[in-house]
């Protein structure tokens, strides 16, 4: 039987090391490919890892409580195709599957980097930057934390660290612009007073939030060039634009020790009941440093709310290789002419953040009205 080398993997775009919390198979154990296999604590959460592989458990290399870097050996299976329902099954990670699936990838015709060539997110991506027509339509008609204060005194965190190489990545390569607007929150309170008394019991309670990642989600659908990724060094050849189909939302979380963006994938397909019930769940998880791998990945949009007590407005910064974030100052009563009179209503200011590779200002000046738009006039799914 062939013996197969595990090696501790990569989560996220700058995660070094990793400590092994535990392994949730014993050696002797059949694993099968995309099970449960161990819980690593990485710089930015607890993570539970799905096993890269078919086969039999049979060493372990790297024991609970030990660190590793990125790449080293943790294991040894022995590949027996336990739980393989085909010998012709394709060796690829979830990320890849599903980006395969969303760009209409045969991933029989990609070509695998991973361990005995299995295929990698980043071997689909390359598939779809050769493609011309996706090249053609992700160019016509985007962790993105806000930059936190870093602990006072004393060496960096390791998410403090984490989140000095992204913004510094992002400062250095990602040419950034900004673009305002106030919103009236008027219809959102309103729409948010109705649904409370008809809330299930157990049921999530909708946030202004809810209504921000809706209406982010409606207007990415609308404006495709803020719906992607810039991928490549600019004077290269080969640096593309890669079009994301379904909207994928970050949504940025303060903790003990830094700042986390889970993911809220297909943003766009839920109802505000569902968008409220994930949003809760994601939040409660990441409060407690029990993130999923697949919820650390694939955004292409972030938002941030520093809530009732932020300042009125603040600008964030873009977390490679998101197209943009939007950073929302606090809710506040603010005179304005509405019939040729004034009216307090209670407003915030929203700063949009947007990677000038990917959109300019008329793009993203439209982006942002279709937001506001949404926010002040949209009737609410809920369910």
């Amino acid at each position: 039987m062939a013996r197969i080398e595990l090696k501790l993997p990569k989560i996220g775009l700058v995660m070094e090391n990793a400590r092994l919390l535990r392994w949730l198979k014993a050696a002797g154990d059949r694993v099968r490919q995309g099970e449960p296999l161990l819980e690593l604590e990485t710089e930015k959460s607890t993570v539970e890892v799905e096993s890269t592989e078919n086969g039999r458990l049979v060493e372990i290399l790297l024991r609970e409580g030990e660190e590793a870097a990125v790449g080293a050996p943790i294991a040894w299976l022995e590949d027996d195709d336990a739980g393989r329902s085909s010998m012709e099954r394709i060796r690829s990670s979830p990320a890849a599957r599903r980006l395969a699936s969303e760009r209409s990838i045969d991933l029989r015709a990609v070509s695998g980097t991973g361990p005995r060539g299995r295929v990698q997110l980043s071997d689909v991506s390359r598939a779809v930057e050769r493609r011309p027509s996706d090249q053609a339509s992700a160019q016509s008609p985007a962790r993105g934390p806000a930059q936190a204060a870093a602990a006072s005194g004393g060496a960096l965190t390791p998410m403090r660290r984490a989140l000095a190489r992204s913004m510094t990545q992002s400062n250095a390569t990602v040419p950034q612009f900004i673009v305002e607007r106030a919103v009236d929150l008027t219809a959102v309170k309103e729409a948010r007073a109705q649904l409370l008394p008809r809330l299930p019991e157990g049921a999530a309670r909708p946030s202004i939030n809810d209504f921000l990642l809706a209406s982010i989600a409606r207007a990415l659908l609308g404006n495709p060039a803020l719906n992607a990724t810039f991928i490549g060094d600019a004077d290269s050849a080969e640096a593309a634009v890669v079009a994301a189909r379904g909207t994928h939302i970050g949504f940025v979380v303060a903790v003990d020790g830094g700042l986390l963006v889970p993911v809220l994938h297909d943003v766009d397909r839920l109802s505000l009941a569902e968008i409220a019930q994930r949003r809760s769940d994601v939040v409660g998880r990441a409060l407690q440093g029990k993130l999923r791998r697949e919820e650390l990945e694939g955004a292409t949009f972030s938002l941030s709310n520093l809530g009732p007590n932020g300042p009125d407005r603040f600008t964030a910064m873009i977390n490679p290789p998101q197209s943009a974030i939007l950073a929302v100052g606090r809710e506040r009563d603010t005179v304005v002419v509405r019939g040729g009179g004034p009216q307090i209503r209670p407003t915030a200011q929203l700063t949009l953040t947007v990677d000038h590779r990917l959109a300019d200002g008329r793009l993203a000046s439209d982006f942002l009205r279709a937001i506001v738009e949404a926010l002040e006039g949209a009737t609410w799914n809920w369910p």
